[in-house]
């Protein structure tokens, strides 16, 4: 399972750990115990601790390796470590720049005279992949509030309190709203709730879009 964001950030709180994974990232090999304890002044056992709770957080990959001078079958394989790919960022309220960004970019690739066009069919078919991943039969605001909508209410009316591209939404308010909308849309209909459809409601400090009974 997915570590969230706001759980690998907690575990790099602790400084002796937060050292561990800087220099790890800062290394072009992988990296034994021995040598991350001898880099940090602690103890092998203390850097062994701290490097498996970053591999348990998603920070760090580790597997068993043999130095490439060990001849083979001499002394017990060491674990060694390296850096997870990919990044993490924490906002509050959550914000999900990277997966509109990945809509548009697909879009002008795809279409790049209509683009615009192109990025409502894209956002409508990322919802709706997503929808199907998650599967049939989990509740609609459960998924909106996974995907960092903030959802609010009933099956009737489930009000959208956060928008997860607002920086965006602030300057090119029709169009990331417009994507909103075809968003939700292919969310639903990947979650087979063809009873429930997205509608554009503008509100101060919410999400563009609410969705209602069809």
């Amino acid at each position: 399972m997915a570590t969230a964001p706001w759980q690998a950030v907690t575990v790099l709180t602790d400084q002796v750990r937060r050292a561990l994974y800087d220099y790890v990232r800062s290394q072009d090999h992988p990296v034994t115990r021995d040598e991350a304890a001898e880099a940090q002044g602690i103890s092998r056992n203390l850097a062994a601790f701290h490097l498996d709770k970053l591999v348990d957080a998603g920070l760090l990959h580790a597997r068993y390796e043999a130095p490439a001078d060990q001849p083979r079958g001499r002394g017990r394989t060491p674990k060694v470590y390296e850096a997870a790919p990919g990044s993490i960022a924490l906002t509050i309220p959550e914000r999900r720049y990277e997966l509109i960004g990945e809509i548009l970019a697909e879009a002008v690739a795809e279409n790049p005279t209509d683009a615009r066009s192109a990025a409502l069919r894209v956002a409508a078919q990322r919802g709706a992949e997503i929808g199907r991943q998650v599967g049939r039969g989990r509740p609609v605001a459960a998924v909106l509030a996974d995907l960092g909508f903030e959802p609010a209410g009933e099956q009737e009316l489930i009000r959208l309190r956060n928008c997860p591209f607002h920086a965006l939404a602030a300057r090119q308010t029709e169009l990331v709203c417009g994507l909103n909308e075809a968003f939700i849309a292919g969310l639903l209909s990947g979650l087979g709730r063809a009873d429930l459809r997205a509608r554009l409601a503008p509100a101060p400090d919410a999400c563009c879009v609410q969705v209602r009974p069809a």
